[in-house]
């Protein structure tokens, strides 16, 4: 529960440092670019179950996929979907946490 917790203040917490570091004159409207990059989460739907705590959401979902990430990272470099480009590489990162600790828990 508190492992759940922390992974959605994440999800807020850090696209507000990025935002704070990267776009300081602007830093709230990039704040919420980047928390509605959450949208990619929409994928999750297509899964049985919709949720699954001990599933790693990279490589499963579809906009959580390698080609994905290197698309968001692509994107970086079109000034006008920056922003939204780092919500969506900051969610990658933050589900990649949750990665590890199931993989963490898994090893003997």
């Amino acid at each position: 529960m508190l492992q759940t917790f922390l992974h959605l203040i994440l999800h807020i917490l850090l696209p507000a440092a990025a935002a704070r570091l990267f776009w300081p004159e602007r830093w709230t409207s990039a704040w919420l670019v980047m928390v509605l990059a959450m949208v990619i989460d929409a994928d999750h739907l297509l899964a049985d179950p919709v949720y699954d705590a001990g599933r790693c959401s990279l490589g499963f979902h579809p906009l959580h996929s390698w080609p994905a990430a290197a698309g968001y990272g692509l994107l970086l470099l079109v000034p006008v979907a920056r922003i939204a480009a780092t919500g969506l590489l900051i969610h990658l990162g933050v589900d990649g946490i949750d990665c590890l600790r199931i993989e963490a828990q898994a090893a003997p």
